[in-house]
This record gives structure tokens, sequence and C-alpha cells, in this order.
């Protein structure tokens, strides 16, 4: 099966108005923001590269250790944050100096572009990639996928 970014967009559309739930990863019924990024990959990709161990709200705060980051490298693609396209995976720097926790598919690009992703207190939501939301990405990454 050949899969496309538009197929990206579509299948985290089908995840809307799923609540937030910490660590989980099913559709419709909860969801964190890995666990958003996790379904969309098993849809589309198949079976999850590895094993996600258990994290804390905190992620790997206290550490300092860059875990997702570290993860997005091993499984995606890396590219500038600056060329983002419909279907990349942005990760996000919630706070100054802490760890690179929080992560969205981009759904939408041009004038207004705009991004899907579970959040805390909201569940998955597609909103505006506004200029708070920017100033919080640190890195981009593609899907492995035949389409670019």
């Amino acid at each position: 099966m050949s899969v496309h970014r538009h197929d990206i967009v579509k299948e985290a559309r089908t995840w809307l108005g799923t609540p937030y739930v910490h660590q989980a990863s099913v559709k419709g019924a909860g969801a964190d923001c890995l666990g958003l990024l996790r379904g969309v990959w098993r849809e589309l990709v198949g079976a999850e590269p590895e094993a996600v161990p258990t994290y804390s709200m905190d992620w790997s705060e206290p550490q300092g250790e860059e875990r997702m980051w570290a993860a997005a490298h091993r499984h995606l693609i890396d590219k500038s944050p600056d060329a983002f396209a419909i279907g990349d995976v942005l990760l996000f720097r919630m706070l100054d100096g802490r760890v690179a926790k929080h992560v969205g598919i981009i759904s939408q690009v041009g004038a207004v572009p705009r991004f899907i992703h579970a959040y805390s207190g909201h569940g998955v939501v597609e909103n505006t990639l506004s200029e708070p939301w920017r100033r919080r990405v640190v890195a981009c990454f593609e899907f492995p996928l035949e389409d670019k």
C-alpha cells in the first residue's frame, strides 16, 4: 500500500475529539500527544517500532534527557522546522530550559498553518500554528513514507 502525506492528516483527523488520557493510544477512548502519533503510525506504517516505556507527566525532565527527541531521531526523518509540510511531525519544547515533550502533526500549510495534537484538558484537537506555538517548535520530522 502506498501512503501519502494527506493520508497522515486524514487519519489524524479521525482522532479528533478523542479525550486526553495520559499514556493512552486508543482512538475515541483516549490519547495523549504521543498516543496520537503512535495510533497514526500503526494505521499507516504498521506495528510500532519499539515498546514505549511508562512515562510520567513530567516525561524525562528530572533527568534532563531528550527521550522523545531521541526516539523521533530513531524512527522518523529529520528535516528543518522551517520547511514543514502536510503530515510532518513537530516537536515542541513547552517551557524554556525543559525537555521537548509535546508532538503534533501538521494538517495545513500556507498563510494559516494548522496542526493536530492531543492536549491536556482539550483532547485531540486541530489548532492554528500560532506564533506562541511556533516559538515552541524545536524539531520537525517526516514519516518514513513513499510520498515525499
